[in-house]
């Protein structure tokens, strides 16, 4: 059996906002994804930026000089419904159209649609309607989601309709801590075996969340990196010598947006306040988890009464 992440992101992920916070999506380069998935022994990585291809061509340019890792491309899109993956794309698709119309395009690009987290509470997922979609798959398990609801409700809704749709298990990795804790197994070990698993529903979905302090570790790390190239961006020391993604972003941001990233991310970083807000929000979405967890089973039964229509429809 082959091993696959097909959800991870680089530094040409773009930015977060936390009120006056500023800081990277991730600064991690393409190459150092591929590294990374190569020492954690996975067979297939698939690079899916959010709204953004340039970082998968990249990863997948770097991966030709190795015999034992090949790399999809894919992006992560928003769409005007919710986020959906693309694997196997040819070039960037645009965000913020509807859902279907994305499909569309991934499909006259040959490639795979998989809806990422899509009962999340907390991202902008595609939740009820991935049901009338053209989808190959969607995430059973996404690492980046700890909470006791989204992931447990995913694989409910797999397992009440076995063989509609592939199983996936993504790191959703936004640096290297977060990965290497949940994977997807296939048949074979290229990436055509991958997607020949997919399409006949043969995927495992296996591992678990990434533990609640790698995700410190990222955000630690994002705000760092995003501190010192904010810094070096302030003072006119930030060239981008090598048309880096990353670095054209920061510099595009004015001088006292800089400023202010570098004043707030001092502020988050100082101990006691990075354990403090970890704590809440690992408070909130336990407490939103158990919350929803107790009205799983009349959602499964909406959802019953959705696919009827849908399949109804169909005859």
């Amino acid at each position: 059996m082959g091993r696959a992440d097909t959800h991870v992101h680089t530094e040409y992920s773009g930015f977060s906002n936390l009120g006056a916070m500023k800081f990277p999506e991730s600064v991690t380069s393409p190459e150092q994804q591929v590294d990374n998935a190569r020492r954690k022994g996975f067979d297939v990585l698939a690079i899916t930026d959010h709204d953004e291809t340039t970082g998968a061509f990249i990863a997948e340019r770097y991966s030709r000089r190795f015999d034992d890792i090949e790399v999809i491309p894919g992006e992560e899109i928003t769409t005007a419904d919710g986020e959906i993956i693309g694997l196997f794309l040819n070039e960037r698709i645009r965000p913020g159209l509807p859902v279907e119309e994305t499909v569309d395009i991934i499909r006259s690009q040959g490639g795979l649609t998989i809806a990422p987290h899509p009962f999340s509470f907390h991202v902008f997922a595609l939740r009820e309607k991935i049901f009338g979609l053209d989808l190959d798959g969607f995430e059973t398990i996404n690492g980046g989601h700890p909470d006791p609801y989204s992931n447990r409700f995913a694989r409910m809704v797999m397992d009440r309709y076995p063989g509609r749709w592939a199983e996936l298990s993504s790191s959703d990795a936004h640096s290297v801590f977060t990965s290497g804790y949940n994977w997807t197994e296939f048949d074979g070990t290229t990436a055509e075996d991958f997607r020949r698993s997919v399409l006949s529903r043969t995927t495992r979905a296996c591992g678990a969340p990434a533990p609640v302090f790698t995700q410190v570790q990222w955000s630690v790390d994002v705000v760092i990196g995003g501190q010192k190239l904010l810094y070096k961006s302030l003072v006119g020391n930030l060239k981008n010598t090598k048309d880096d993604h990353l670095i054209e972003k920061i510099n595009s941001i004015n001088n006292l947006k800089k400023a202010t990233g570098i004043l707030a991310g001092s502020m988050y970083l100082t101990p006691p306040v990075v354990f403090i807000a970890t704590f809440l929000s690992t408070m909130f979405l336990n407490r939103r988890g158990r919350k929803l967890n107790a009205t799983a089973e009349s959602r499964l039964e909406e959802i019953d009464e959705i696919i009827r229509s849908i399949d109804a429809g169909k005859m």
